[in-house]
């Protein structure tokens, strides 16, 4: 049994690697589930961190100072942390706040701040994401001299099923929709985290599945993604589609996400909460090594994912590579699957 009563488990970068984290907060809670779990995020990742059933509490990196982030830290009198992404900052953070056993990769400066380290070299991409995050708490269960228990099944994010198919059947109403056509969220934007398909690809893959599938597709768009949604839906007049804004904060567009038969977009934090909610995925990823398919694969079961990159040793921005209409064919044999 764990002397961790107190968990700091750190994340505190972008939303979709946000999301990859939550099968480690999984485990990790299924091994001590009456040890309080506290996470330290963005502001911008704090709603989402308080909708995951395997976070207690949340605190806010601000990008404070090394001394007032030990502060913040120091009064919950942790007795364990966990690094899974680690920066000097909030390495020295965490030894200032005398945390007794603290987890991190083993990574340059910040690795002398932590006393249970761990070798990942995560730039060779040889696994996901969420494998290095779970690797790292495993790392902190064998040093309580306990034994990991399954890492738990998707989905990690879960709304409640009569709420979910109340939004699904009032937007068909609302929209006019068929009950015979799927509903297809494509997600064009990247929150400017990732390369990603041109405009014109994902008019060409949306035209393809349409004429193929009946389907009513949702063009959804984040903050700053107005613009990049609305010339979308210009290149693709004709079919039966609307443009969803996500202007009522982070929880409302994940249970929208919930809604929907499949959702189609780059590697980004939208594409990351749909992988932690099991929907099923189709996902474009870049040919850059520390951004491939493998490396930030979704969370959902493998048989509800599928992923498209460019053909091997092109220029990492190249995305001409990978044939719009045959990623609609493959996507059209993913939902015949059904």
């Amino acid at each position: 049994m764990s002397n961790a009563k107190s968990i700091l488990v750190i994340r505190n970068d972008k939303l979709g690697d946000f999301m990859l984290a939550w099968p480690a907060f999984a485990l990790l809670k299924s091994q001590y589930p009456e040890s309080e779990i506290t996470a330290l995020v963005t502001a911008y990742t704090k709603d989402m961190a308080e909708l995951c059933p395997s976070i207690d509490k949340t605190i806010v990196d601000e990008g404070n100072s090394v001394f007032l982030l030990s502060r913040a830290i120091t009064k919950y009198k942790f007795d364990a942390s966990v690094a899974l992404f680690t920066e000097t900052r909030t390495a020295l953070a965490c030894l200032l706040s005398r945390i007794p056993v603290r987890i991190a990769p083993a990574t340059k400066l910040a690795q002398l701040f932590s006393n249970k380290t761990l070798t990942q070299r995560r730039s060779r991409s040889q696994k996901p994401e969420y494998e290095y995050n779970i690797d790292l708490v495993k790392h902190l269960i064998k040093s309580q001299g306990d034994t990991p228990v399954t890492t738990p099944a998707p989905p990690y994010l879960s709304f409640d099923q009569s709420l979910v198919k109340n939004l699904r059947d009032r937007y068909r109403q609302d929209k006019n929709i068929p009950e015979d056509r799927l509903i297809i969220i494509v997600h064009p934007g990247t929150g400017g985290s990732a390369i990603n398909f041109s405009i014109k690809q994902y008019a060409s893959l949306i035209k393809a599945v349409s004429e193929n599938i009946k389907s009513h597709f949702i063009i959804t768009a984040g903050p700053g993604e107005t613009e990049t949604a609305q010339s979308l839906s210009t290149l693709i007049e004709g079919t039966d589609h609307h443009v969803y804004i996500s202007d009522k904060g982070i929880e409302t567009f994940s249970q929208f996400i919930a809604t929907c038969d499949i959702f189609i977009s780059g590697s980004t934090g939208p594409l990351h909460i749909a992988g932690a909610l099991n929907v099923r995925t189709a996902a474009i990823y870049p040919a850059r090594r520390s951004a491939t398919a493998l490396r930030w694969q979704t969370t959902n079961i493998e048989s509800r994912r599928i992923a498209f990159s460019p053909e091997k040793h092109v220029d990492e921005h190249d995305m001409k590579t990978i044939d719009a209409e045959d990623c609609a064919k493959q996507i059209i044999l993913f939902l015949n699957q059904r």
